[in-house]
């Protein structure tokens, strides 16, 4: 059975997160610490498994010194006129 449009952008989001946190060079611990959020909560975004908030989206992005844009995925959603 096929991923769902939500599973779909969770599995996105963690790929995109780990390719910024490792170009900033950042590791999970170090991400975890700074940005107040769970080591192991952010395993699980980085693996799609939890729906990520958009508050903790922006504090993330905070951390790592990008904008919130920068860690959504690029991904085709039909009828999307973004």
């Amino acid at each position: 059975m096929g991923l769902n449009m939500s599973e779909k952008l969770n599995t996105a989001l963690g790929r995109r997160l780990v390719e910024i946190r490792k170009a900033k060079g950042f590791t999970q611990e170090q991400l975890a610490y700074t940005s107040g959020i769970d080591r192991s909560y952010v395993g699980k975004i980085e693996r799609g498994q939890v729906n990520l908030t958009i508050k903790k989206l922006y504090i993330i992005a905070h951390c790592l010194g990008c904008r919130p844009c920068e860690l959504l995925p690029d991904i085709d959603q039909p009828g999307a006129d973004c």
